[in-house]
């Protein structure tokens, strides 16, 4: 999970600080490192490091940063490590010189690595599947053998993207003296987004990962890059759009909904936070269905992300909502926390519990997912500590699917079993109704 954005804008400003503004706002989605690069008369300019968006830019950054377009990146790594050498955005300058923004993770990039070595000739300094996927995209272009380029080859060269590539990629793209791009993967795993602004000097454009960012920022939302489409804006604002695979499916991942996302954007017309709402109903729908005879006294959502759908779940079963737990704002997320200690030891800062909330009650804490299973043992212990006579840890699961990150399939089976043990011994789990691993 990362965020991505790219801006070209007509009016001769400087963009650099509209994307800050933007990955502050997508934060969420990567706090190891952030990137920002523009270009100005043919050149890139770059500034990128480990940190959130407000410690990695300073004024001194920001004012070499020139130029009316450029694009910038939040990463959590899901690939790769988390030096700084892997900080996007990526960078190569042969052909054109291209600078990359990457948000997803491959599945094929033993053999990409393979086929760039001794295929294409070209080096892959990192441990980055973003660093492959712009070499692949890069090469292909290269072999099309042109001086100057235009918007039919970018999609051409996308188009044998496609063909080679396997996973999810939502990426963002800039060429010096040209334009931007932007492309997704066929199946449409992550999101990417395309908004205009109107100002008396010109347009500006953005590309980027959610519709927080835009709106946010004054911008009209315009639509979503659909599967395995390609969007070229070139530095006159002309926008060339087109379909570069021919085999589409949309399989959105389901996470953006339940978790990555921030509940007031919308992802292919569709509202996380009416996504959230009825996932609280249907969870009621299940509670009623096999916890008939028990007794409810308060539903407690472990925050934050979860409270939409507690509320909704709240409201169903007629019970008493409470902020039983509180979160320590200033801990970061745990599931892009880099390191299984660190996340661990972030969990225990990061919750605290509310006796008054749990004593001699029978509580039904909400989760919005299990990542790793983190945080589930720390958590129903804190109840336990608080005097909760009955806690129920419900679990609406028609189908568990885990996406492959930064771990091997055995570590896969083991966390889940682990997962399971957990919800088995400190719980009462609802029934999973069916259980599939997609790796």
């Amino acid at each position: 999970m990362c965020g991505i954005v790219g801006i070209l804008s007509t009016t001769k400003k400087n963009t650099a600080l509209y994307i800050y503004d933007a990955l502050t706002i997508l934060q969420h989605r990567g706090q190891d490192a952030a990137g920002i690069v523009t270009s100005h008369k043919g050149r890139f300019y770059m500034r990128k490091s480990n940190g959130l968006v407000r410690n990695v830019f300073r004024s001194k950054h920001m004012a070499g940063l020139l130029g009316n377009m450029g694009i910038g990146h939040v990463r959590y790594p899901t690939a790769g490590s988390s030096s700084g050498a892997e900080a996007q955005p990526f960078y190569v300058n042969s052909p054109y010189g291209i600078t990359f923004a990457h948000n997803g993770n491959l599945t094929n990039t033993k053999k990409l690595s393979q086929e760039l070595l001794e295929q294409d000739l070209r080096h892959i300094n990192t441990n980055s599947d973003s660093e492959i996927l712009l070499n692949i995209f890069a090469g292909e272009l290269g072999k099309l053998g042109k001086q100057r380029i235009n918007e039919k080859d970018i999609c051409t060269s996308i188009t044998q993207v496609h063909k080679r590539v396997r996973g999810a990629y939502a990426v963002v793209g800039m060429i010096p003296g040209y334009g931007i791009f932007g492309f997704r993967d066929p199946n449409g795993i992550r999101p990417l987004i395309l908004g205009k602004r109107t100002t008396a000097g010109g347009v500006k454009y953005m590309l980027t990962s959610e519709s927080v960012a835009l709106t946010a920022l004054g911008y009209e939302i315009t639509r979503d890059i659909t599967p395995g489409e390609a969007i070229v804006i070139d530095k006159q604002g002309n926008i060339f759009t087109q379909q570069c695979s021919s085999i589409n499916k949309y399989s959105p991942c389901i996470f953006e909904f339940v978790y990555f996302a921030r509940p007031d954007s919308v992802i292919d017309d569709i509202s996380v936070y009416k996504s959230r709402l009825r996932m609280g109903e249907k969870l009621a729908e299940k509670i009623h269905q096999q916890w008939a005879n028990e007794q409810i006294d308060v539903v407690i959502p472990i925050p934050d992300t979860s409270r939409v759908s507690a509320l909704k779940l709240a409201q169903k079963l007629k019970v008493k909502y409470s902020e039983g737990l509180i979160k320590n704002r200033y801990i970061a997320r745990t599931f892009i926390m880099p390191g299984q200690k660190q996340r661990k030891k972030s969990v225990r800062q990061k919750l605290s519990a509310i006796e008054l909330e749990f004593k001699d009650m029978n509580v039904l804490l909400v989760d919005d997912s299990i990542v790793r299973g983190t945080t589930s043992k720390q958590i129903v212990q804190m109840a336990r500590n608080a005097g909760a006579k009955k806690y129920f840890l419900p679990q609406h699961l028609q189908r568990y699917v885990i996406q492959m990150f930064t771990v091997s399939t055995w570590q896969v089976i083991k966390n889940l079993l682990h997962i399971i043990r957990i919800l088995m011994k400190y719980a009462k789990p609802l029934v999973l109704t069916s259980l599939s691993i997609k790796i």
